[in-house]
């Protein structure tokens, strides 16, 4: 069988999306032949029986331009794949729609947010298939929707091979883009909590702003930082590539998710795999977590309320702090690993 893919960028030196060059290099292993249209494309490495067609954003072209090439490569390619797998853009489904209908592929969707839109419920009756990590991720109900997990690359994420140094100052990190459904300042309100009770840590958050919206919050949140005094706590260190990230979180105590985005974020379970414990306000965690709900989740936007979970987290033993990173990890390997979600994504489509 033979896969074409869609998907917004191909670069594994991206931040946020250069995961996704492990899903590629996956499917590639169980497939004949995977094209891959994009978006964007930077810098890859992948098997020969991949091909890499971007619609130019990295040359500058316009909208026009993304259309007139989507076209040319849908139809152009169609002798080269059976399905089509689009992942996170409900767009393209509705974008090709007519040709795969007429040609016959099976059309699938990725998509894992909490937000339902127009598009979606609209993307939903066309696709064949809709994958999501949870249900929380597709809150549709669809008999299309298969659960299938998320895809952690649990060999690249694992936990650090030595202990980290001793010292008495801890490390508390967060991960992703800096946008405003990531709430920050929950975290800043919730430092001052802890600066209080001159607890001694630091705070180092990975990622960059994206939009004009971002880079506004962005400020803003310095500023807020600033007008607290607490410029020697917080960190804004930059987008680390996914490829990157494992040393940033294995150097770390605690990861911190204050996000509102409702799906199952990808770089909480990364934290997990890494054997980090954790926060986070995410309902979508809360099935993932199991007996250590309670524990590691806060309602969203209560500082004071994760500034005592993260009080409670930094004086635990080391005996409790390893049994519940080990069974976090393992929640991951088993639940959330990379290839048998690629696995069941596969058997579906040849289904």
């Amino acid at each position: 069988m033979k896969l074409l893919i869609v998907t917004q960028k191909v670069d594994e030196n991206d931040d946020v999306l250069g995961f996704f060059i492990g899903w590629i290099r996956e499917f590639a292993k169980r497939f004949e032949k995977v094209t891959v249209i994009c978006l964007k494309a930077g810098q890859y490495h992948l098997p020969s029986n991949v091909k890499v067609l971007s619609l130019g954003k990295e040359r500058g072209l316009g909208k026009i331009s993304y259309l007139f090439n989507f076209y040319k490569y849908v139809i152009g390619e169609r002798k080269n794949y059976d399905a089509a797998f689009v992942h996170m853009n409900p767009k393209y489904v509705l974008l090709g729609w007519p040709i795969w209908k007429i040609l016959g592929k099976t059309i699938s969707l990725w998509y894992a947010h909490g937000h339902v839109t127009p598009m979606l419920r609209i993307v939903d009756r066309l696709a064949d298939i809709a994958f999501a990590s949870t249900k929380e991720g597709y809150r549709l109900n669809s008999a299309k929707l298969k659960i299938v997990g998320q895809g952690i690359d649990t060999e690249l994420f694992k936990p650090r091979m030595s202990n980290k140094g001793s010292g008495d100052e801890l490390l508390i990190v967060s991960a992703g883009r800096i946008t405003p459904s990531k709430d920050y300042e929950t975290l800043i309100k919730a430092t001052e909590v802890l600066k209080k009770d001159n607890a001694n840590f630091q705070i180092a958050i990975a990622g960059q702003p994206a939009t004009e919206k971002d880079f506004l919050y962005f400020e803003e949140l310095k500023q807020m930082i600033k007008e607290k005094k607490m410029e020697s706590t917080f960190w804004f260190i930059g987008p680390i590539a996914n490829k990157n990230l494992p040393p940033f979180l294995q150097s770390a105590d605690l990861f911190v998710n204050m996000g509102h985005t409702g799906s199952l974020d990808k770089a909480v379970l990364e934290a997990m795999a890494c054997g980090l414990l954790l926060l986070t306000c995410n309902e979508a965690f809360g099935d993932v977590l199991g007996s250590y709900r309670d524990q590691l989740m806060y309602p969203k936007k209560d500082f004071q309320m994760l500034a005592g979970k993260i009080k409670y987290l930094i004086h635990l033993s080391e005996e409790e702090r390893e049994k519940i990173t080990r069974d976090l990890r393992e929640t991951v390997v088993y639940h959330h690993n990379l290839k048998g979600l690629i696995t069941k994504i596969t058997s579906i489509l040849n289904g």
